[in-house]
């Protein structure tokens, strides 16, 4: 009986331990899985056209420091004294008993194109006389690396003087230092090297004068030794290594609207930043008066150009990141935005001039002028390139009237360099219309259309370009990016709803990547510190950097591109949209392996149906990358740059027709091999 008993009392128990883990789990919200299910059919035996290997690349504009104090990783600010403030980033230093003066000055200059210097005249040495550079919002240094400190230095007098270095971190103590000396009467380079005891973000560089007498100083540099494969006058390796990882197609420099300039004055002339760089003339940026603001991120006062990244660099950068060079030249149009200066239709020759002579230096042999230019500079091999911008984002009958004299020059002598043609700042609209009709009848070769939308619009858009003809122009979609309302904060997020419903939108560009054959999110690159525009692909401080969602969204379509498209069938329609689902596929011929990339943008996980039509036997398994986040407002950060970041995984593919569960709010790109 006893044991009877005990067995009733432990089956009692049991009961209720299980009815309340029942309760329990019934308690418990699972992932919800929409009930309305969709087929995803892949028309593998219906090949389409060719995918050219431009179709993804980049936009470069130097907006948000994204050249000094970013991708050109000079550490002095206005190293050349050419600053209209010329003392700008510069601070005098005199220490117990120390007595000097310092003065820019323009007699018996460096050469016409570099007039300015800074005189120090010491009196008393003290404990150190001197002045102090501040750097891009501090000057980023990483411990044990090398630095090569360089300076243009003439003395005018005799007395011997030397210069001592010192890097100081925040808290003011000393973490590197050097001496340099053997000054003559003549201009002559200087060199060291700086080697930090520890890294510092915003460090500060001293440059103390021992002895009494007076020297000219000008060309002050710090430059890491450590830069994109390790060239000289090369480019921050972090922030270069994120672009070479996207395998970009194409490299659009240098802009965007600096290519104009607020007034023709201010345009950006490519002659002007390549040879030696003490031949290279500064000028403002237009970003540093366009947004007057007390906001001290947008505060862009001291926002120049100094062209240590010139046309040479450019150029350079795309050879060695695997791109095609896209540069953007002026046509006779100051931003229509700012003053819309013209330049006469009858004084357009030197510009056109401008583009003729720019292809020679791209492109001509080391017997032409500018390719013999491009030689001395180290490179006699041609760029081989093999597109031109002709005008940003210009406008209206103006645009045109300038469009067709270049486009009949450039032609007649190069017709083998397609010509990138605007089709202005918006998306639609009269000025859209007005220059589309023009640039057909004008047979251009590449429209450039601009997208700076809220990401409905881009989920309404993925079929703008299903019905576009195809017997016009081809479309360069070159610049795009999703802008998600700011609530409370200075910026546009970057934030994942942008980058899901850009991605949705890119699916829409490769299914007709026969028209739209180029592509290109902007801006690119923004300082934490010192940004005028959001949202960006890329952000960075002194040392580090980090990809946005949208950098990950368009790294997933431009390192899966494929070779071909394939047609695409949603539920049965060629429509891109259907159950909250937007789907694009390739075949890639280089490894046979179908490509598909579906975009989720509902809530909830979706389970589909994908049917391979007319493929062989595929292989067992194939691989998915999926980009997502819980939440729509998720964003990456320097502390966090891998928040929103795709994660790869292996999936079953056991016939031509299987299942995959999509996650909520997702990208996900699918390789299918064997077929």
């Amino acid at each position: 009986m006893k044991t009877s008993r005990i067995a009733l009392a432990a089956f009692a128990i049991l009961t209720i331990i299980a009815f309340a883990m029942i309760v329990f789990l019934l308690t418990i919200q699972p992932p919800t899985v929409s009930a309305q299910s969709s087929t995803i059919t892949v028309q593998v035996d219906k090949p389409g056209a060719a995918i050219p290997s431009t179709q993804y690349g980049i936009f470069f504009e130097d907006i948000n420091f994204a050249a000094d104090g970013g991708i050109y990783p000079e550490q002095i600010k206005n190293r050349s004294f050419e600053f209209p403030v010329a003392m700008m980033g510069w601070q005098k230093i005199e220490r117990n008993g120390a007595k000097g003066s310092l003065a820019v000055l323009n007699q018996e200059p460096i050469n016409a194109d570099n007039q300015h210097y800074l005189r120090a005249s010491v009196e008393k040495s003290g404990d150190g006389f001197g002045l102090l550079n501040e750097g891009f919002r501090g000057i980023g240094v990483q411990k044990g690396a090398q630095y090569s400190f360089s300076i243009y230095a003439r003395k005018t007098e005799r007395a011997p003087i030397n210069l001592r270095l010192e890097l100081t971190d925040t808290k003011g103590q000393n973490i590197g230092q050097a001496r340099l000396g053997g000054f003559t009467n003549q201009w002559r380079k200087h060199s060291i090297t700086l080697r930090p005891s520890a890294s510092e973000t915003k460090a500060k560089l001293s440059i103390f004068i021992e002895g009494q007498g007076k020297i000219d100083l000008d060309m002050i540099s710090l430059f890491p030794r450590e830069t994109f494969k390790n060239r000289p006058n090369g480019l921050r390796a972090d922030l270069t290594k994120l672009l070479a990882d996207l395998k970009p197609g194409f490299v659009r420099f240098p802009g965007g609207c600096i290519v104009e300039g607020r007034d023709l004055k201010e345009r950006y002339q490519w002659k002007t930043t390549i040879g030696d760089l003490v031949d290279r003339r500064l000028i403002i940026n237009r970003w540093n008066v366009e947004f007057k603001s007390r906001n001290v991120e947008r505060s862009a006062e001291d926002y120049y150009q100094s062209f240590g990244l010139g046309f040479y660099e450019y150029f350079q950068l795309c050879e060695d990141i695997g791109a095609e060079p896209l540069p953007i030249l002026n046509c006779g149009m100051a931003c229509q935005f700012n003053t819309n200066e013209l330049a006469p239709l009858d004084k357009l020759d030197p510009y056109i001039q401008d583009a003729l002579d720019l292809i020679e230096f791209a492109n001509g042999s080391v017997a032409t002028t500018w390719g013999r230019k491009r030689a001395q500079m180290g490179h006699p091999a041609p760029f081989n390139m093999k597109m031109l911008g002709v005008g940003n984002e210009q406008w209206g009958p103006q645009y045109i009237e300038r469009y067709e004299p270049f486009a009949k020059a450039l032609k007649a002598k190069y017709p083998n360099i397609k010509l990138i043609s605007s089709a202005g700042p918006s998306p639609q609209g009269e000025r859209f219309d007005f220059l589309w009709g023009k640039l057909k009848d004008l047979k251009a070769d590449l429209v450039d259309e601009h997208y700076y939308m809220p990401p409905k619009w881009f989920l309404d858009n993925a079929g703008r370009y299903d019905n576009y003809p195809r017997t016009g122009p081809q479309v360069f979609a070159g610049e795009y990016a999703a802008h998600v309302p700011a609530k409370g904060r200075p910026d546009r997020p970057n934030n994942w709803e942008a980058a899901l419903a850009e991605a949705a939108f890119l699916t829409g560009l490769e299914r007709n990547a026969d028209l739209v054959t180029m592509a290109s999110y902007a801006p690119l690159f923004a300082h934490v510190e010192a940004w005028q525009w959001s949202p960006n692909l890329i952000w960075f401080d002194n040392l580090r950097s980090f990809g946005t969602p949208s950098y990950y969204t368009q790294k997933l379509f431009s390192t899966n591109r494929g070779t071909n498209i394939l047609p695409v069938l949603l539920n049965g329609s060629t429509k891109n949209a259907q159950n909250d689902l937007y789907a694009s596929a390739t075949f890639d011929k280089r490894t046979g392996e179908i490509v598909l990339k579906v975009v989720n943008v509902s809530t909830s996980a979706k389970e589909v149906s994908i049917n391979l039509a007319g493929a062989g036997k595929p292989g067992k398994a194939g691989k998915a990358f999926v980009l997502t986040a819980a939440e729509l407002t998720a964003e990456n950060s320097l502390n966090d740059p891998a928040k929103v970041a795709p994660v790869e995984r292996q999936f079953a593919v056991p016939s031509n027709q299987f299942t995959y569960a999509l996650a909520a709010n997702s990208l996900t790109v699918l390789r299918i091999p064997g077929v």
